[in-house]
């Protein structure tokens, strides 16, 4: 999906707890969107991403990223913590063991990313959020990005944590299928807060 061609955002002025929130309102033509699709999720995430892309290109304050996430539905935040995770860490066992320290290194981020698997009732990989959590912390991983010096190195240099890595990486190939199912489900009962489809 093409964020220029194939859908178009705008900005939506809502009054909440009285004051003007901005929530981003993401617009896809009806014939070019398929909501039984198996990749709805990423389909749902792909405009985001791009978007978010473009301003951190044409922005350079500190503020542009928190006032993106700011700018999301709870669903929309839900989806997008879980890609950028996701993309990250699926891509081996190395990319999974140093992207969870990187994440877990910086508060915020980790809180949203476990938010959304509550968001989305995930309870297995709330679980292994957990377990990545309890190991790292046993690894003495820094909980802040300051003076963070993890290298991907350090997973093949420690038997004891590549061996826990490898079981945890396991149980993420094992569940991630049904965790996107479980999203994609999530979006078709839940359209409003992801996307608008326009006839």
């Amino acid at each position: 999906m093409n964020v220029n061609n194939a859908t178009h955002s705008i900005l939506k002025n809502v009054i909440l707890f009285g004051r003007s929130v901005i929530i981003l309102i993401i617009k896809v033509k009806e014939e070019e969107f398929e909501l039984n699709s198996s990749n709805l999720s990423q389909r749902c995430f792909e405009p985001l991403i791009q978007i978010y892309k473009v301003r951190m290109s044409k922005e350079t304050n500190i503020g542009v990223k928190e006032r993106f996430y700011e700018e999301l539905t709870e669903g929309q935040r839900a989806l997008f913590m879980f890609y950028v995770y996701y993309n990250h860490i699926s891509k081996s066992l190395i990319e999974f063991y140093w992207w969870s320290a990187y994440f877990m290194a910086q508060p915020k981020n980790w809180a949203a990313i476990k938010a959304c698997f509550k968001y989305f009732n995930d309870e297995p990989f709330l679980l292994l959020l957990e377990k990545i959590e309890q190991e790292l912390k046993q690894h003495n991983h820094p909980t802040t990005l300051e003076n963070f010096t993890i290298t991907r190195d350090e997973l093949n240099d420690n038997k004891e944590l590549h061996a826990s890595f490898e079981t945890l990486y396991a149980i993420f190939e094992n569940i991630y299928p049904t965790t996107i199912e479980k999203i994609n489900t999530l979006i078709v009962m839940n359209l409003h807060d992801f996307i608008q489809i326009e006839k």
